[in-house]
């Protein structure tokens, strides 16, 4: 028997940072620090925006920056960081979850997709983020831990960026038993950073691009979403 994709369970992938989000989580957790006075204004603030910058260039080493974002967590231990956390929701993340992106996700769901967040940003800054989304499925930059399970500043397994995405996904997917053929896929991002995974799904959805990838969807005929245009 031939498959189709009307036959094939229907996965849908979303980006979060400028995607569900209209905020880089993980450049907002950094300032939140500054904020509440775990860092040194001046000196986090500067290298926060030179590795953003990196992030936004394609040219991020990921290693050093999830040393450096996770420094002032692991410092304060885990009944401090998990408090400083539930804060940032409050002040930060909530106040930023438009509607849109709600009935976006929720669309998706009731359809019966299977819907997941795929986010270069560490599953500590995000895991919450994707319950309040109400996102149970979150494929993360994951942390290593040491003896007593705290973070030690080291990435552990693949990094979710650029490929490192697409081969989290391909990992998620044989961990299911599951290859891409037997699945519908869609995926929504805002970054060409995203590029190797959009071009891998059935469905790439340009969402609030940035100029090049913009630029790369027209080219390519893409479908391009800009969630958050009436939001300037």
């Amino acid at each position: 028997m031939t498959d189709t994709p009307t036959h094939r369970p229907r996965l849908t992938l979303f980006d979060l940072d400028h995607t569900l989000l209209p905020l880089d989580s993980d450049y907002e957790w950094g300032e939140f620090t500054i904020r509440i006075g775990w860092t040194d204004p001046v000196d986090f603030a500067r290298r926060n925006d030179e590795f953003y910058a990196h992030y936004q260039a394609g040219t991020l080493d990921v290693h050093d920056y999830v040393r450096f974002a996770t420094a002032a967590l692991r410092e304060r231990g885990p009944e401090q960081a998990h408090a400083a956390h539930a804060r940032f929701m409050r002040e930060v993340i909530h106040p930023a979850i438009r509607p849109e992106a709600l009935q976006l996700v929720r669309q998706h769901q009731q359809a019966g997709d299977t819907v997941l967040i795929v986010t270069a940003t560490n599953e500590f800054v995000t895991r919450p983020i994707a319950q309040a989304l109400g996102v149970p499925e979150l494929v993360a930059m994951g942390l290593s831990v040491d003896a007593s399970g705290w973070y030690t500043g080291d990435i552990e397994g693949t990094p979710t960026m650029r490929e490192g995405k697409l081969r989290r996904m391909e990992e998620w997917l044989a961990g299911r038993g599951l290859r891409w053929a037997d699945v519908e896929s869609t995926f929504y991002s805002d970054s060409m950073n995203d590029v190797p995974l959009l071009e891998k799904v059935d469905h790439p959805v340009a969402t609030n691009p940035d100029p090049r990838l913009r630029a790369l969807a027209q080219a390519r005929g893409w479908r391009i979403l800009d969630l958050f245009s009436a939001h300037p």
